[in-house]
């Protein structure tokens, strides 16, 4: 087990007993089957309290899956509850959204509303293209298809391009050395690799196509296809075929920074060693990487650092929740 998840486990279970954070939500709630301490009876508890009715307004308007449900997971672990707490309410001040932003790489002089959402703001969340360009058969955003747990859009500051900036973000997530490439369909006989053979039919001709990932001889068993590379494999094509084809889309970009927000404390994923590689998740996915610029890690802490002053209630919310 994680040493940083245990910590969060016993940090998130002393906040269920010993504050408010959760609205006297006592724990316990059920999760895969069973009642653990670490999970909220209500999931809806899980958000900072002033998003909480805004947050499911939003989710609704926008056809959003939950993760493992249709609420709020009462996981007080979930990197999508995790996501929202942090940047939900600054979503809709531009100045905010941009200093957030050029914390990470000072460059973009203004973020514009994301247009796919029903009300538009500075700030989108499980946000999928309009089209399907990774033959993945379906558009839902936040399940069985490749969306970004966060997106911005914004206008660089010297040639006045738009820019596409997805953000996945992390919490305590670290990964076993399984291979996606290498799986059963649910009912078929084991050893048929159907699951497995799907995935690697669907993006290795356009992983061959990419200006940004490097090609290889042969994709099963690849880097590509070992979490957590293989979501930022799947999301850097996301990216670049949005930027290909955006005239079809509601966002007209010519080149994006993909944002990977990764608690510094979670060692088991930065630091792990990848059977694939030998070396640890940012070297392993840099060294697949043909345009270093286009991906950078922030802790969550230091992506927030900018707004801190002018949020200092969420601040002190994040700290005690998170930070």
């Amino acid at each position: 087990m994680s040493r940083y998840k245990n910590s969060q486990y016993a940090r998130q279970e002393e906040l269920i007993t010993s504050s408010d954070i959760f609205s006297g939500d006592k724990g316990n709630g059920y999760f895969m089957g069973k009642p653990r301490p670490f999970v909220l009876r209500n999931g809806t508890n899980n958000l900072y309290a002033p998003i909480r009715d805004g947050v499911i307004t939003y989710f609704k308007d926008n056809k959003i899956s939950w993760w493992r449900g249709h609420a709020p997971s009462g996981h007080t672990l979930s990197s999508q509850i995790a996501c929202l707490n942090h940047l939900f309410s600054i979503m809709n001040d531009e100045k905010a959204v941009l200093a957030m932003l050029n914390g990470v790489r000072n460059e973009f002089e203004e973020v514009l509303p994301v247009k796919c959402d029903a009300n538009p703001q500075y700030i989108g969340f499980e946000v999928v293209s309009d089209n399907d360009y990774l033959n993945e058969n379906t558009l839902t955003r936040g399940s069985n298809c490749t969306s970004v747990d966060a997106f911005i859009y914004a206008v660089h500051k010297g040639d006045k391009k738009k820019w596409l900036i997805p953000i996945e973000w992390k919490y305590t997530e670290h990964y076993a050395n399984l291979d996606k490439s290498n799986e059963d369909r649910q009912g078929e006989e084991k050893g048929s690799n159907g699951k497995g053979q799907e995935r690697v039919r669907r993006y290795s001709a356009l992983t061959d196509a990419a200006s940004q990932l490097k090609s290889l001889n042969s994709y099963y068993g690849s880097i590509y296809y070992q979490e957590p590379f293989y979501q930022l494999m799947r999301q850097t094509l996301w990216a670049e075929n949005i930027v290909k084809h955006s005239k079809g889309e509601p966002f007209e970009a010519e080149d994006y920074l993909h944002i990977h927000v990764i608690p510094n404390e979670n060692k088991d994923l930065l630091d792990k060693k990848y059977r694939v590689s030998g070396k640890n998740m940012e070297e392993t996915w840099r060294s697949m990487l043909n345009d270093q610029s286009k991906y950078i890690i922030v802790d969550p802490q230091k992506l927030f650092e900018p707004i801190t002053g002018k949020y200092p209630e969420l601040a002190e919310y994040l700290k005690k929740r998170y930070w």
